[in-house]
């Protein structure tokens, strides 16, 4: 039931498109690209020419930046009142704004709305780890989404069963610390990794990196969030999850 795949490397990451609707044009998934690669273009942290980088010398400001980049700061405020300050695009310089945590998954939501404006219904969107996935990759079968144990390599410690649903998880296993508690840091202590899936990917995004900053609290924050669900794996390995939280057997074949 293939219709279309590819891969490009995108923001430093791979990003996968797996459209599954033969009668949908694959130029919808180059525009997805298209968007994808102005995005970097725009946001990018290393790049000296992108709005990012003219904002944080000084050069553009954020009254005459370009709409998209007015909105992504503007949520990531929002996130980080929603967050108590644990998601937090402000750099540590000054003024200096790096709103990366959230525009990969805000940008992959859009990828998703621009192969659902050429009519696509069953598709899989995956930007480094961060998923979107939409109707199912044949009759009668849910996407399954596979979450990495962040100890063991290769084998999983969840398996994700959805149909219409943002899947994002924040760990050390592949970047090492690179996310602290703000309060004091340092990163967090006692914990492994945080999923957060829900229906929005940027903020499912920002939310298991705020969880994960908060350590051992992080479980008891995503109990009171609405909308989304959350697994927690402790450093211990104790598997914590929300009551609706769509996982099965992570034995079970993908």
């Amino acid at each position: 039931m293939l219709a279309a795949a590819r891969v490009e490397q995108i923001m430093g990451m791979p990003i996968a498109v797996d459209l599954r609707d033969p009668l949908v044009d694959p130029g919808a998934v180059e525009d997805a690209f298209a968007w994808l690669r102005l995005v970097d273009a725009t946001f990018s942290t290393y790049r000296d020419d992108s709005e990012i980088s003219r904002l944080n010398r000084g050069e553009l400001a954020e009254t005459d930046a370009g709409a998209d980049v007015q909105e992504v700061l503007l949520r990531c405020e929002q996130l980080r009142e929603e967050t108590g300050g644990y998601f937090d695009a402000r750099a540590p310089i000054p003024g200096a704004v790096d709103p990366s945590g959230l525009v990969k998954g805000w940008s992959v939501d859009r990828a998703a709305r621009i192969l659902d404006a050429a009519g696509a219904r069953n598709y899989y969107l995956n930007a480094g780890g961060d998923i979107r996935v939409r109707g199912c990759p044949e009759p009668g079968r849910p996407w399954r989404v596979g979450i990495q144990h962040p100890l063991v390599p290769g084998r999983l410690a969840a398996v994700v069963e959805a149909n219409d649903l943002a899947i994002a998880t924040s760990g050390e296993y592949e970047r090492g610390k690179h996310i602290v508690n703000p309060r004091t840091g340092l990163p967090p202590d006692g914990v492994l990794s945080v999923t957060v899936v829900g229906p929005d990917l940027g903020t499912a995004d920002a939310y298991a990196t705020a969880a994960f900053a908060m350590g051992t609290a992080g479980p008891r924050w995503t109990a009171r969030l609405r909308g989304y669900e959350a697994l927690t794996i402790l450093a211990d390995e104790t598997v914590l999850s929300t009551g609706a939280f769509p996982s099965v057997d992570a034995d079970s074949d993908l």
